[in-house]
């Protein structure tokens, strides 16, 4: 049995990632539930991690999947957003990719997280992605991360990272950005006044502010696919 503030917590985790496809921050965690001190998120986050409702990626900094919900949240179409290839140990009643309903997607290049690199254009490959990830009726594509810019926010170098396509986009929205036509980057989208922010989830790189006009949105982030 959860406490109230783990199953808070667990509800959020679930929330944010069903919206963004990745998980919130620590700091993100500790504002949602009104807790002084991220001290308080890791207890919590260890109590969840005991009682197998999620699981942390070794080695990947605030790296989060949920592997089960309490039956009294669970909504009929809860799947975790982080799908994994090459594990010789997949968690209990964990689906494997190849064998769940899957659609191709293609992968057009290399996106980065960091400064942005040139646009992509060209399909390289195929990447097999869960029906359960992906809208229905609406188009998708993936692409490979380069780069740590977007660390905090679960997404790290590598990661492939799987797009719903279109033009817009809601502010806290992690979108592909086609900065004047020529760069694309992967960034979390904050729009003020005639202004576009496209802001990094690490501290180590600033956030870089355009004209609406300087910015076209490509897609936003709705699922990640790592592998080992």
């Amino acid at each position: 049995m959860l406490t109230r503030k783990q199953r808070d917590l667990l509800e959020f985790i679930h929330k944010r990632m069903q919206r963004d496809g990745v998980p919130p921050s620590f700091d993100e965690m500790k504002e949602a539930l009104d807790l002084r001190s991220k001290s308080g998120i890791h207890r919590l986050i260890t109590a969840l991690e005991e009682r197998g409702f999620i699981r942390r990626l070794a080695h990947r900094a605030r790296a989060i999947e949920i592997v089960k919900m309490p039956d009294a949240m669970r909504d009929g179409g809860f799947a975790p957003r982080v799908i994994e290839g090459d594990r010789v140990d997949p968690p209990a009643g964990a689906m494997p990719v190849q064998a769940a309903n899957a659609r191709d997607v293609p992968v057009m290049g290399k996106i980065a997280a960091g400064v942005p690199i040139e646009a992509i254009s060209q399909v390289a490959s195929h990447v097999a992605v869960p029906e359960q990830m992906l809208g229905t009726g609406r188009n998708h594509y993936a692409l490979e991360v380069k780069g740590d810019s977007m660390i905090d926010a679960g997404i790290n170098d590598g990661d492939i990272v799987v797009i719903e396509e279109g033009s817009t986009a809601d502010n806290g929205d992690i979108v592909v950005a086609l900065v004047e036509d020529h760069e694309a980057t992967l960034k979390r989208l904050r729009r003020k006044g005639g202004m576009i922010a496209l802001e990094a989830a690490n501290p180590a790189y600033e956030t870089r502010v355009f004209r609406d006009d300087q910015v076209k949105v490509q897609g936003k982030l709705v699922g990640l696919i790592r592998t080992y």
